[in-house]
């Protein structure tokens, strides 16, 4: 089987342990369609014949990685896996059972778009379908969308760009525009699924073999919010504000379904560099810059037994240099994490972290944030992509989440590019950090004092962990 050009019913069994159709009304149509297309009615009577289906999406439940959930499985070969007025009524169908039954849903999308036959009736099932994901979005269900071969015009600036986490096969074709409609010069390579995730508008590409299990984590990790929302017995509390035991945890209320839910806040990390605190300000700046201490990936790979990505910040970029997003299993629940790598962050990253926590503030997921950066990308291609907008909608977001965020500075906390993912009022420190209003040669610098005083500088800032402690700005250093 050719997965990418796969039929609706193929799909299906590659992802699904079962699957139960969906019920539907047929709708009356007029002779040829609501234009009168000569030959519509035999072209539709071909592809019913052709392919066995009686539109060109397939809907139903499924369990995907043992969880429940509503599957949309375009059929390519009907008509082009177009989008018609009957098209149109099975997919609102489909949303609608997902809300009634709580269910994550998870478009299979093959398409080439709308139905020339039906016209502009055809077009405005767009608006339908975006109603029906929105209708979703705001119910905090997830959508996880599937890309396969092809993946083109509306469908994919809908069931697939429009979903919380986007995922695609292998070479398939994804893009707005078809192969038959693109300028003559476009190149190829730009409508792909590797492309789309290299422009921040996919998350990821995954192997056929892989899609089962990965799909199934998805859902799994995007559904936990649910019954995370209630603390496990006898489990860990974080300190309070001075850095000691409550013994309650930090909560915060969700905005989706679980308005009114309970969501606890992420454990604090355990540190896993050096235990003694530093001695200087310069003292703590070495040691987080040392190539020795352990960065993101080692905390994140500590802290998770399970663990995906998402990437992009659905506008044109990506930062994997300078943000690593995604969520995992952290002792058997969810938790969402943005993780600074150490290098100067670019404004995707910030708009990417964004977009984590909009979504696990959603879905009733607590979220943790790792500091670990210089400071903001500040090259002119920087300022171009917008780095003072994109640093300020992360801390507008930060600032106004109704889910918790846990913060643990992991190396350099530089200025305010560090600042914007830190949560006000929860922030830790490991002993190998550091926190400053701006780097201790900047500050000599600006003060027009000799390079030899940045050291001198470093203890009048005040940056180590201890020191930030003293000042409120951490709650408590936590030693490994």
């Amino acid at each position: 089987m050719t997965t990418e050009r796969a039929s609706a019913r193929e799909v299906i069994a590659l992802v699904a342990d079962d699957f139960v159709r969906l019920p539907h009304e047929e709708r009356p149509s007029a002779p040829d369609g609501p234009l009168g297309w000569p030959g519509y009615d035999a072209a539709r009577a071909r592809a019913a014949e052709r392919t066995g289906e009686s539109e060109s999406v397939v809907c139903g439940t499924a369990t995907v990685g043992g969880v429940r959930a509503v599957l949309i499985a375009f059929e390519f070969g009907f008509l082009g896996g177009s989008l018609g007025e009957r098209t149109g009524d099975l997919l609102v169908g489909a949303y609608t059972y997902a809300r009634e039954h709580r269910l994550p849903v998870v478009p299979l999308v093959a398409t080439g778009g709308s139905r020339m036959q039906e016209g502009m009736l055809a077009l405005t099932q767009l608006q339908r379908v975006a109603r029906q994901s929105a209708l979703t979005r705001e119910a905090g269900l997830p959508q996880v969308a599937v890309l396969r071969d092809p993946t083109t015009g509306g469908g994919w600036a809908t069931l697939g760009a429009g979903a919380d986490v986007v995922l695609a096969l292998p070479g398939a074709q994804v893009g707005f525009a078809g192969s038959r409609v693109r300028p003559p010069d476009a190149d190829p390579a730009a409508y792909t699924a590797e492309a789309q995730v290299a422009a921040g508008a996919a998350d990821a590409v995954v192997p056929a073999v892989e899609l089962r299990d990965v799909l199934g984590l998805w859902l799994r990790l995007l559904t936990d919010g649910a019954r995370a929302t209630n603390p496990p017995p006898g489990g860990p509390t974080p300190p309070n504000a001075s850095g000691a035991q409550t013994g309650r945890p930090v909560t915060g209320a969700p905005s989706g379904p679980g308005a009114g839910s309970v969501v606890v806040a992420a454990p604090v990390p355990g540190a896993l560099g050096e235990a003694g605190l530093p001695a200087t300000g310069w003292d703590a700046v070495q040691r987080a810059r040392s190539a020795k201490r352990p960065r993101a990936g080692a905390y994140l790979d500590a802290y998770f037994t399970r663990r995906l990505a998402i990437s992009g910040d659905r506008c044109g970029g990506v930062d994997p240099a300078g943000m690593l997003c995604g969520f995992g299993v952290h002792r058997g629940r969810t938790v969402a994490y943005a993780a600074q790598t150490g290098a100067a962050t670019r404004p995707a990253g910030y708009r990417t972290a964004v977009r984590l926590i909009r979504l696990a503030e959603r879905l009733g997921i607590p979220v943790l944030t790792l500091v670990d950066t210089p400071g903001a990308a500040n090259d002119a291609e920087a300022e171009r992509q917008g780095a003072g907008a994109a640093i300020a909608e992360l801390f507008g977001v930060v600032a106004a989440a109704r889910t918790p965020i846990t913060t643990l500075v992991i190396g350099e906390g530089g200025s305010g590019g560090a600042l914007a993912l830190a949560a006000p009022g929860r922030t830790w420190a490991t002993p190998d950090s550091y926190f400053s209003v701006i780097a201790p040669e900047s500050a000599a610098a600006i003060l027009k004092r000799p390079p030899a005083q940045a050291e001198a500088t470093a203890d009048q800032l005040r940056i180590r962990p201890q020191d930030l402690v003293e000042l409120g700005v951490i709650r408590a250093t936590n030693a490994p």
